[in-house]
């Protein structure tokens, strides 16, 4: 897992000996709103969280662009029963790389594969403590979302990501609408 995640890591910062002049560094932070879905996702509601990572922006062409990032993401959910609260947290790095199309001046739509490293998995029962979920150590999802950059380096994201594979042994996958906020160095 470290061997992937290290992989993964020089994949998208690997870019910069290519050109630097299309390619931008970031940072970004923002708002999860974070659920399970399926069929054994049942009575499960959802958990708002945080993300906090790092951005690369390749310029393909004026129009086209390759966005790689490396993201720390709280996810998970929130469960009552009979009056007894629960909080599933299920913490990834995510490594989104999200193919990026312009469609008016700084406003962009994007899309691409995203793999999750599983770094956490607690189930925080109130009055009872903690346990692991035994979640599966990766997560595949497809993303989706808009981008808008200023000319002064600040950019927003909506970005919708919906999990490909199960969470664990029943049929749950991650669900996950972010906002964000970011800043391009360069």
């Amino acid at each position: 897992m470290k061997k992937l995640l290290l992989m993964a890591a020089l994949a998208v910062f690997g870019f910069t000996t290519a050109n630097a002049q299309g390619i931008s560094f970031g940072a970004k932070a923002g708002v999860n709103f974070a659920s399970l879905t399926g069929d054994d996702a049942d009575g499960l509601d959802g958990r708002t969280s945080f993300h906090v990572g790092g951005v690369v922006y390749i310029g393909l062409s004026e129009m086209f662009g390759l966005q790689p990032e490396l993201v720390y993401s709280s996810q998970g959910f929130t469960a009552s029963v009979l009056g007894v609260d629960a909080t599933g947290h299920l913490d990834y790095i995510n490594i989104p790389v999200l193919v990026d199309v312009l469609v008016a001046e700084g406003f962009s739509l994007q899309a691409g594969p995203q793999v999750g490293i599983l770094i956490n998995d607690d189930l925080d029962v109130d009055g009872v403590g903690s346990a692991s979920m035994e979640a599966e150590s990766v997560d595949v999802s497809i993303a989706a979302g808009a981008q808008y950059k200023m000319p002064m380096g600040l950019f927003f994201q909506a970005r919708y990501a919906i999990g490909m594979t199960d969470v664990n042994m029943g049929s749950i996958k991650n669900s996950v609408a972010s906002l964000s906020v970011g800043w391009f160095f360069n």
